[in-house]
């Protein structure tokens, strides 16, 4: 599971799971669909910071982990948020609907995020940033290579991919590098042939080492992962949604 400060926790797709007719709407009455995701991210951190705040010495919003209560409440946000702008554009009472419908849907996520409690991560690992990749000596096969990292703490617990990068390989093979925050004790490298299928390559790599690709690629490890699972679950007062 991704930290919430690592990013946008909900994509296009994951709107498009609950609502198909989101994006013709979005194009239709040209709405940013990625501006209300992150808009969407923004006024849920308002009020996750609100919650924290209230649990005597709560931890910072930069150790919450997503889990799957927090994950819908943004993505019921956003729609709410899409068809909040659609309807001020047409006054359409088909948008309204909609509108109503996925607020209250946003605040029954947001209700089940306080009914589990917040994760928390004890020492978090936020997503690695992309990794510096070069071509290197080695008789990797031809081809495009799509490679990501990840980086661990102490305990062994892996942050969040990064984005994949691509190096084009021709008669060699390429080398690794990152540079991590100084919570960082490890990183691992994944690689693949395809940006959604990138398995592990290397054991995990101590900070300011160099990994080579050997010239074969394995594709028997584990997948890229998401990030670290919550170390405990926060309990949080209840308190009354917006709108």
């Amino acid at each position: 599971m991704a930290l919430f400060t690592d990013g946008p926790i909900s994509n296009i797709e994951d709107l498009r799971g609950h609502d198909t007719q989101i994006l013709e709407v979005a194009n239709v009455e040209r709405i940013d669909v990625t501006k209300k995701l992150v808009l969407a991210q923004e006024e849920v951190s308002v009020e996750l910071t609100t919650l924290l705040r209230k649990v005597s010495r709560g931890p910072g919003i930069e150790r919450v982990v997503v889990t799957p209560p927090l994950k819908l409440w943004h993505t019921y946000r956003a729609l709410e948020m899409v068809y909040r702008d659609a309807f001020h554009s047409q006054l359409n009472d088909r948008y309204a609907g909609k509108r109503d419908e996925y607020r209250e849907i946003a605040k029954w996520a947001h209700h089940q995020v306080v009914q589990s409690g917040l994760g928390i991560a004890a020492d978090p690992v936020v997503q690695a940033a992309i990794p510096d990749v070069r071509a290197a000596a080695g008789g990797l096969a031809d081809g495009a290579y799509y490679v990501a990292v990840a980086w661990t703490n102490a305990a062994g617990e892996e942050g969040a991919s990064s984005i994949p990068t691509m190096i084009q390989v021709s008669g060699s093979s390429f080398a690794v590098q990152t540079t991590a925050p100084p919570n960082v004790k490890g990183w691992t490298v994944y690689c693949g042939t395809d940006p959604v299928a990138m398995t592990l390559q290397s054991g995990t790599l101590a900070p300011g080492q160099s990994w080579v690709q050997p010239d074969t690629l394995s594709s028997t490890g584990r997948l890229a992962g998401s990030g670290q699972i919550p170390t405990f679950r926060l309990p949080v007062p209840r308190t009354i949604q917006r709108g």
